[in-house]
């Protein structure tokens, strides 16, 4: 059930970062972060793309190029009107709105221009200032990667 899973910790070499889930936003792409999360699926995944001022994408499964996901299928849009500010986070995805799969973005700053066109299914509570601190660059020269994640 979408609604079991509330929270989210993310697990960077300099500490963790704590996400609240948005089941009431996004209750499929909750589910697939949760399962994908406890199944040890984003273990050591790089975040590969880290744009100053934008935001960092990560969850490709570990390729580090951005062309991964899980072996599940994509997932259908869950658009709201949440806004996409500092500490959200949202689905990566192609110009097909229903190909969310396992990639995922947490926004630096006011990027409200994403609105309506991508998926909000959580936000940074604690732990943004590591999120800030990851190596830059499409991919990084030395991405940083998750050590662990997992949901509850």
């Amino acid at each position: 059930m979408a609604d079991t899973f509330q929270t989210l910790t993310m697990t960077l070499d300099d500490g963790d970062v704590t996400i609240r889930l948005r089941p009431d936003l996004a209750p499929n792409h909750v589910q697939r972060i949760g399962e994908l999360a406890n199944e040890g699926f984003y273990d050591g995944v790089p975040f590969h793309r880290v744009i100053p001022g934008f935001m960092a994408q990560g969850g490709d499964g570990g390729r580090g190029d951005g062309t991964g996901g899980s072996t599940k299928p994509n997932l259908n849009q869950e658009f709201s009107a949440e806004p996409h500010v500092r500490g959200v986070c949202s689905m990566a995805r192609t110009s097909d709105p229903n190909s969310a799969n396992s990639q995922f973005f947490i926004v630096f700053d006011d990027a409200t221009f994403l609105d309506r066109q991508y998926t909000v299914w959580g936000e940074v509570t604690d732990g943004m200032e590591l999120i800030d601190a990851l190596p830059k660059g499409e991919p990084p020269r030395n991405p940083a990667k998750i050590v662990r994640m997992r949901a509850e």
